[in-house]
Formats: C-alpha cells, structure tokens, sequence
C-alpha cells in the first residue's frame, strides 16, 4: 500500500513525506446522473462522529516481529495453461500479549504497484499495538515475492491469499528469519498461528480483514471473490474496472465505469507506459527470486504484453484486452464480494478517479452489502493544495497518530466494529474532505457527511451562442461553434504528465493546463453571485455535427469522434483552474445521435466572483488522440439546448 506520510503536528503542518519511486496501482466509474430532485443532504463530519468518534485512550502493546516469512503457495495457472506455485515473502506483526488463550482477530495486508511489504510496516506495527495480527506480504511480481504480475487476478493473486488467510486460521507453518520479541531479538525459526481468534477452526477460518491501497486495494476484492472467510474490506484508491481505468470513455456506459464494448476508451499513454516500466524494473531487481518470471513477456502474464501492444498501436482496447481487464476489476466479479466494504477514493487522482469508487459503491449498494465511501483530499496526482500526500489530520496509517487523523480513526473503529464486535461507530456513509474548511488538528472539520451519494441537487445550465452558458432555455441564443483537432495524432491541449503530477517538481511550462484556439469549443457562466460547491459528476447532453466523421465512423473506433471534457474555474482576472487537472475523454459511437458525457466528479468550491467554463476539446496530451482529422460543430438551439447539469450542495 501507498502510505499517505503527512500527519498532523497538531498545528495543522504537515510532516515531510518520505520520497519513494513506486507507483501505487491502485483505481473508478462515472456517476448517476443528478436531477433536480433534492438527494442526501450533507452536513460536517465534525458536527456527528469525528471519524466514528473522538479520540479514544488505549493501553498500547508491545509487539511481536517475525522477518522473512516464506510460503510456497498455489496461484492459479500460468501463461500456458499450467498450474503455478508461488513464493510469497511476508513480516507478521503479533501482540506481544495474543496467545492461544488471549486470541486475537487478523489484517492482511499488501503493496501498492512496484511496493513491497516493507511499505506497511508502519501500518503493521501500529495494528498490532492496537489488539490485532498482521500479516504483511508482498505481491505477486514484486521482489521478494515470486511469479509474474497477473493484475490482482482472482485466479491467481486471490488464490495466493487464500494461503495467507489459511495461515492466519493456523492451517499452515511458515519458516521466518528473524524475529523481535517486544524488543528481544531472536533467531530464526518456524511459525505456526494459534493466537488469531476463530470462526470456524475446521476451515481454519480466522476473523480477518484487509486494507491496502491501489494494487493493495484491488487484491481485497480478488481475495474475498474466491475466499469468503474474510471478513471485510478497507480498499483505497483502487479501481472499479481496469478497461475504463487506462482507457477511459465517459459515454456509452453500460453500468457505472464498463463501457460497452463497442464504443472502446481512449489510452491513457503516460499511466499504462509507466506501470510497465515500474512491473519490468521489478522483476529484473526479483530475478534471483524466480528468474521465470523475465521470460517471456517480462515479469506480467502473456495477457498484459498483448493488451499494452494494442494500446500502443491502436489507442483502444479490443475484445482481446476486455477479456483481461474484466478478469481483474472488481465491476465483474462484484457478485461475490458479499462482505462490508470501507471504500476510500482520492480527489486528486487522474489514474483512478471517484467515478470508480462511486461505481463500487453503488453497485455493492445494490445488493445489499454493507458499504461506505469516504473522498479523501489526496490520490495517485498528489494532495490538496499542492502538496504530495494526505491532508493534515487526515490520514496516518504508520503508527504516530492514527486516533488523532480523521480517516485513520475511522479505519481502526470499522475494524474494531467488523472484527472486534466492539461496537464501535463506524461513521457516515458518505463523506468527503472540502479543502476550503480551515481545521487544525484531525481534519474531521473539513469532511462533509452525508447518509448516502448522491448529494445536493441539480443546477443546469444551458449552451448558447457566443460562447455563453445561461440558466434558461428561454435565453438560449441561436448560433454554432466549431473546432478542429490537428489530426497525425498530435495534442493541442494540455492537461497532466500523469505519473509525475504530485510525485516531481515540474517546470513552470508543464505546470499550467492548455487548449489551443481554434482545437476546441468553449462556453462559460457570467460571474457567479454566490459560492457555489460541486460534490460529484457534472453531466452534458449535447449533439455534435461532423459529416467527415459520421462518413468515416463506419470503420470502428478509429474513425469516431475523439473529444475531451472538462470544466474550468475562472478568477476574476482569468486565471482558469483545471480542477485536479481532471478531464473525461469521450469517444461517439454515432456523432448523428444525442450524446450523454459524465465529466470527472469533484468536490469544489467556486468563489462568488468566478466563472464557470465547460471545454470541449479535440485532444489531450495525456492520451491517444486521434489520426483522422475531424472537424467538429456544436449548435446552440434554443427548442434543443445541449444541458449542462452541475450536482451542488448549499
């Protein structure tokens, strides 16, 4: 897991964030879309449960580590159809008090993309002085664990756990080499558990919960498809389907973030470029581990090279890359994930948005399983306000404050309620962090609650000539407005460097988002009287006129409507503000019907002075854009307006 490493000093500054070269893979889907109806209504989180509830005194204990524990564990089947084993490498964190007659319930836990389990160590430590087992491990494909990276695929990376889990229940042994007995150092030895408490000692069926973030956050779900002795589920910034995650289309939505396979997303180039640079790094580093795994493609499954070859040269993925990416995400398997889920999605995150979440979300709603959602300030693009991690006060799972941050309280009083029984509270079912709200101490002040999402209502705003947004059809002017991309594949607007957001410092060009006269349409809002928060997906309906491309869209992907939607900030001097450098790209199966787009769910205030600007653009440096040339035409009709729909709360 990608540990947040800010923490509150109780001043409201932030500690330093340790610097680190992974990536967490960790995901989203676009939202409902918001009417005029008045939906759940959000309050502060500091006026009910801070987190649950305040800060509670615990006697802290001292804590047992036992290093370097190796399993030899089924995974599943290789690339060629054969049955695999797997080193897995792990740190278990025990109470020092836990014993056979003083059992104790269990966390898994395990890393974020190109992590290992050194990066919950914190996290382990801290658990365990709170009354629980942990068992920290390192994924598939990541050093020093073996096998090749299978993208947290239930047949493989949840049949690995399934080990882990049986472990925790006492029905496995495992070698360690060295241990720390409350401070004692020992030798190495053999580990077999008996002080996890049980539910059923005939399945080895261990109460066990798991948190992680990003590719630690989607092997929850892997795990609890095939296993259903977990117990529940704490993911963070993970995604909902990995199709929409690295290609994303906001149209065309077959059910939260699945598109329908024939009208495919759009390649984000610098994320997918990345995770494998990062994933071939890895198992050059883990080769002494099982050399295997740089066979063939190196260190992922045959599957994973072919999807990223396609991307690369067609820009959409194909009925072949579906077939990967659906065996991964949790939007396919989410039937089987029956078991309470804390879901934690970041605002800032441009890999894996909050429409993935949402869509998580919802669709466990549906069926009845237990679930809540938090939107913290920080994601894979970085924090609030510019800075690289969580919030002051928001998040510290490493052991120094974890009562004292609102969303770390939080995660102790859901395990404490799901795995203690204690009762505790496990707070509100939706919330979110609003980076507007001065705080000091935990940021429980600056998280709005509310009893589910969607929230607020429905402001609409309607595209008329001269580049204008208005609040009426009835003042709707007739009139048109053109653009064009450059064709060749090349950008004329500029979003985001992707992986580099948040992570580098970036020079003053690649700082500012762009879009090109003459590449895009645009319409903005006079200034607005009153402040006005956003709190979810914004929706367009709008139609496109392209007779070149309505000519050409016959040939498939290729030949349809590329376009990019986003929504701009502008201060009363100009100064746009591209919020979380967020857009939606949308590919048009048929530029001759209506289009419905869902653009990226924020949270965001825009001041009373400031305008708001919706932008169509042709291209996008962060993605594939198209060859074909295609000019495009957005008519402004006053008995048709294409509507623009904002969900607000007061």
């Amino acid at each position: 897991m990608t540990q947040p490493q800010h923490r509150s000093d109780r001043t409201g500054a932030p500690a330093r964030r340790r610097g680190h070269r992974r990536l967490a893979l960790v995901a989203a889907a676009p939202l409902a879309i918001l009417t005029t109806a008045t939906v759940a209504t959000p309050t502060s989180a500091s006026a009910g449960p801070r987190g649950g509830e305040g800060p509670r005194a615990e006697r802290l204990d001292s804590v047992d580590v036992f290093r370097g524990l190796t399993f030899t564990v089924p995974a599943g089947r290789d690339d060629v159809g054969s049955p695999q084993t797997c080193t897995i490498d792990a740190d278990l964190y025990r109470p020092h008090s836990a014993s056979a007659t003083s059992r104790v319930p269990a966390i898994l836990t395990t890393n974020g993309f190109g992590g290992s389990k050194a990066d919950q160590a914190g996290l382990g430590h801290a658990f365990a002085q709170r009354g629980y087992t942990v068992l920290s491990y390192t994924g598939l494909g990541f050093p020093d664990s073996g096998c090749k990276i299978s993208l947290d695929d239930p047949a493989v990376d949840g049949e690995a756990a399934r080990s882990l889990v049986t472990f925790l229940g006492g029905g496995l042994s495992a070698a360690y080499d060295s241990a720390d007995l409350a401070g004692a150092p020992a030798g190495p030895g053999t580990l077999t558990v008996d002080f996890t408490r049980l539910d059923d000692p005939s399945r080895h069926d261990p109460r066990v919960g798991m948190v992680g973030g990003s590719y630690g956050g989607q092997i929850q779900f892997a795990t609890a498809a095939v296993d259903d002795r977990v117990d529940t589920l704490v993911p963070l910034i993970t995604w909902n389907d990995l199709r929409y995650s690295l290609a994303p289309n906001n149209t065309s939505l077959a059910t939260g973030t699945t598109y329908a396979d024939s009208s495919p997303g759009t390649q984000k180039v610098g994320w997918a470029s990345l995770f494998f640079g990062v994933g071939i790094a890895d198992g050059l580093t883990g080769v002494a581990i099982d050399p295997a795994r740089n066979v063939g493609c190196p260190n992922f499954v045959l599957q994973a090279c072919q999807a990223k070859a396609t991307l690369d040269t067609l820009g959409f993925p194909t009925a072949d890359t579906y077939r990967l990416t659906d065996r991964v995400s949790v939007a396919h398997h989410l039937d089987r994930v029956r078991v309470p889920v804390f879901l934690i999605q970041g605002q800032n995150d441009t890999l894996f948005n909050l429409q993935e979440a949402v869509a998580t979300y919802q669709g466990l709603k549906a069926r009845g399983v237990p679930v809540a959602m938090a939107w913290q300030s920080w994601g894979h693009s970085g924090g609030a306000n510019g800075a690289s991690g969580a919030a002051p006060g928001e998040l510290d799972l490493t052991g120094s404050d974890i009562e004292g941050t609102y969303l770390g309280l939080r995660i102790k009083n859901w395990f404490d309620h799901h795995l203690k029984g204690t009762g505790a509270p496990t707070g509100p079912e939706f919330a979110y962090f609003r980076d507007w709200v001065p705080y000091t101490g935990s940021a429980a002040p600056a998280f709005a609650a509310a009893s589910s999402y969607p929230v607020g209502t429905g402001q609409t705003w309607y595209l008329s000539s001269a580049d204008e947004l208005v609040d009426s059809p009835a003042r709707v002017l007739p009139g048109s407005t053109s653009w064009s991309n450059p064709g060749g594949g090349a950008f004329a607007s500029y979003s985001e460097v992707s992986a580099l957001e948040g992570q580098v410092a970036l020079p003053d060009g690649v700082r500012t988002p762009f879009d090109t006269p003459g590449t895009f349409g645009s319409w903005t809002t006079p200034s607005l009287s009153a402040p006005t928060t956003i709190v979810g997906s914004p929706t367009l309906d709008v139609r496109f006129e392209s007779p070149a491309v309505a000519a050409a869209q016959a040939v498939g992907p290729a030949g349809q409507l590329q376009v990019f939607a986003k929504l701009y900030d502008l201060a009363p001097d100009g100064t746009p503000t591209l919020v979380h450098k967020l857009v939606s790209p949308v590919r048009v199966a048929d530029v001759t019907q209506p289009v419905h787009i869902e653009l990226p769910a924020i949270v965001h205030r825009v001041p009373a002075g400031h305008r708001l600007r919706l932008v169509l653009a042709s291209t996008d440096a962060a993605y594939k854009n198209a060859y074909a040339v295609q000019p495009v035409t957005v008519r402004a009709d006053p008995r048709a307006p294409a509507v623009l729909r904002l969900p607000v709360v007061p």
